[in-house]
């Protein structure tokens, strides 16, 4: 089977096709087939070895494939089901622990840049209903971020308002998912072609973050005191802004540090004084994945592909995503 393997000298360059025998399944697990994977910032850290893993490790985070054999007492899935994978392949359900986050897919246990995996029969669910596995590959990381910074932490309400970031996958999917729930959406992004882009999925407004600096009491004003949810992708580069943006009591989920954001400083007392709750987090659970995945069967939600590239063309995938060109999500197809 082909497999692409993080080296020792990590860079791009050095994603390379390789061969290694194809596996069979063990009491509890199931073989997989894997058709298709989606970037994330995390797969790219990886990737340039900003996140250091060990040699012939499998990178990528995402992925989606179709059951081909299971293992000894596996009766939750059949042969020619269709999966897709778990960030957190041992966080099933409940609060998180170091004990469920410690293994994560394609950083501290192999991913899915695979044609083939062994994986156990609890850390997969179900792709939604009519999804190509292009489209299932963009759900378990952006999909899932999305759904808990919105739903699971932010408590959304219809008529509550939200404010995204940027036009990277998991901000497109946090879009679709608060206009479907009856929310009001402000964006930012540096393109005016971006702009209009947003504004048909259904943003009520987009500012333009390279030309105005002090976005966030833009934002603060247009939507008439604050927004009551935001999705920070930035970190330390976007935080303040973030903090300007919300409403006095609203809820910020911290889940990027796009932008070089791994620092940055805070003005506390407008903490402090607009109540603000603020999240950080980190995808999610396998139970929080079956909760969206309800959702995605019943909502009229389709995810954006930006470009697809084939397996053998990882490198050329992370070099799309370095040109900060992409509208929505990246993905290889096998």
């Amino acid at each position: 089977m082909k497999v692409i393997a993080i080296k020792e000298s990590t860079s791009l360059r050095n994603l390379e096709v390789s061969e290694r025998p194809a596996p069979r399944p063990q009491s509890g697990e199931i073989l997989v087939n894997w058709h298709a994977t989606s970037l994330n910032f995390h797969d790219y850290l990886v990737a340039i070895g900003a996140i250091p893993v060990p040699a012939g490790r499998i990178p990528m985070s995402d992925g989606a494939g179709e059951v081909v054999e299971v293992g000894e007492g596996v009766d939750n899935w059949k042969t020619g089901d269709k999966v897709m994978s778990m960030f957190f392949p041992n966080w099933t359900e409940g609060r998180p622990s170091l004990a469920k986050t410690r293994a994560i897919s394609g950083e501290t246990v192999d991913g899915f840049i695979v044609e083939q995996s062994c994986v156990s029969a609890s850390s997969v669910t179900a792709i939604p209903d009519g999804y190509s596995y292009g489209e299932a590959a963009t759900i378990p990381c952006a999909g899932l971020t999305a759904w808990r910074g919105l739903m699971v932490e932010g408590g959304l309400q219809a008529g509550d308002t939200v404010l995204i970031e940027g036009t990277g996958g998991m901000s497109i999917l946090a879009l679709q998912l608060a206009k479907e729930a009856g929310a009001n959406v402000f964006a930012t992004t540096s393109s005016e072609q971006k702009a209009e882009r947003l504004k048909s999925l259904g943003a009520l407004e987009v500012i333009n973050y390279k030309e105005d600096a002090r976005w966030g009491k833009t934002i603060n004003k247009l939507s008439g005191g604050g927004v009551d949810h935001v999705l920070d992708v930035g970190g330390g580069s976007t935080m303040g802004q973030s903090i300007e943006a919300a409403r006095v009591g609203g809820h910020i989920a911290s889940i990027g540090i796009l932008g070089g954001g791994r620092k940055g400083e805070i003005t506390f007392p407008k903490l402090f004084f607009k109540h603000l709750r603020m999240t950080g987090l980190a995808v999610g659970s396998r139970e929080m994945q079956e909760q969206m995945l309800k959702a995605l069967n019943i909502l009229p939600i389709k995810p954006i592909i930006d470009k697809s590239f084939s397996f053998d063309q990882l490198g050329d995938a992370f070099r799309h995503q370095e040109s900060g060109t992409q509208f929505g999500k990246i993905v290889l197809e096998w």
